[in-house]
């Protein structure tokens, strides 16, 4: 079987290093918010350029916590885009504010084109997200929220490593928000996330709702949460920070392959736009095509893996029902999800699979899609 994300080779990859300092966490007692755990946060500092960064316990807290730190609340909007994962809006409705969802553009982010007309006299942010790794349009974005009075919090939980014009993603807005789940370009053994700035004030009060709302122990100025990141995950992220850089030059090279081998089978699918100035990590490869299910079952009946993201739009979900959106308010989005397969991507994958994959494609377009 061609897996769709092989992450297991690369901790296998890894294993006596991961041991390595696993053992060292066990041997030093601490096991929460402790010598690794601000060991890795200097290093994110380091790779992102970031002043601060505050590791907490996944990317979805990530997202509540920051929106929490900065005063987003009830009666407060935020804009974002309804092509994500749910976490995205979820965190939203955490804190008792109201997703106001605006259509995606043709790199499948946030269009800004289509976010200055949602803006109300309740929106306090905006809430782009870097979708599979590739760089929402920030420029414009940024341009706006400064003009408006806008915070911008990035959602970069699946582009870590991708910079916009030369700037690490999640530096650019007020903060920006990481996931270290496992099949995330820089990921763990399990969950984890972190917050990145260079507002001081904001990493403090992060840093305080991570604890229960602690900044001396037993001592609590307001409610918080139980956020924190174990040391034995920041360990073993403590040695993948260490191949992150390879590993995304790696998915790069495969993404690269793969434009190369489909882009001429447009009769069957369209391979992901790109552009200049936005440098695309590749936490997925997905083409789109109207054939998916059949390409998907054409993959399957050669054991290659793919993955559907995300077959129902933020919109359109049920637990958004009062919120009043329609099938067709936001066409962009609902087409991508009817249209959207990942196919097999990370740094282990071989080119001999990689390959197969692309033979695989090529047949099926060749007999014209037949089944």
């Amino acid at each position: 079987m061609i897996e769709l994300m092989p992450v297991a080779r690369q901790f296998r990859l890894l294993k006596d290093e991961i041991l390595r300092e696993i053992t060292d966490t066990i041997e030093q007692g601490s096991y929460i918010l402790g010598p690794k755990v601000e060991k890795l946060e200097k290093r994110i500092s380091q790779m992102t350029g970031a002043n601060h960064s505050v590791a907490v316990a996944n990317g979805t807290d990530a997202l509540v916590l920051t929106l929490d730190a900065l005063g987003v609340g009830t009666g407060d909007e935020v804009i974002t885009t309804p092509y994500s994962f749910f976490a995205t809006a979820e965190a939203i409705s955490r804190v008792g504010a109201v997703p106001v969802f605006v259509d995606i553009d043709s790199f499948w982010s946030l269009d800004p084109e289509r976010v200055e007309a949602a803006i109300t006299p309740q929106t306090k942010a905006i809430l782009p997200v870097h979708l599979f790794g590739q760089p929402a349009d920030l420029g414009k974005i940024q341009s706006i929220a400064e003009r408006r009075g806008l915070l911008v919090i990035e959602d970069a939980c699946q582009a870590f490593g991708a910079n916009y014009r030369g700037k690490p993603v999640g530096t650019i807005g007020k903060a920006g928000c990481f996931s270290f789940f496992p099949s995330k370009n820089l990921g763990t053994m399990g969950d984890g996330g972190i917050v990145v700035t260079s507002d001081a004030e904001l990493a403090k009060r992060l840093r305080m709702l991570r604890q229960h709302g602690s900044s001396k122990r037993y001592y609590h100025d307001t409610l918080g949460y139980n956020s924190r990141l174990d040391e034995i995950h920041a360990a073993i992220l403590l040695v993948t920070t260490g191949h992150v850089e390879a590993w995304i030059k790696r998915r790069r090279a495969l993404a690269q392959s793969y434009d190369e081998g489909l882009r001429s089978l447009t009769s069957l699918l369209e391979v992901p736009a790109t552009e200049d100035g936005r440098f695309h990590a590749y936490n997925l490869y997905c083409i789109t095509s109207p054939r998916r299910d059949d390409i998907r079952e054409a993959l399957l009946a050669r054991n290659i893996q793919t993955g559907v993201y995300y077959p129902r739009p933020l919109h359109l979900q049920r637990v958004y029902a009062s919120l009043g959106y329609s099938v067709g308010d936001f066409p962009l989005a609902e087409k991508l999800s009817e249209e959207v397969l990942a196919l097999p991507m990370g740094p282990l994958l071989t080119d001999r699979e990689q390959e197969l994959v692309i033979a695989v494609l090529q047949d099926f377009a060749e007999k014209g899609g037949a089944k």
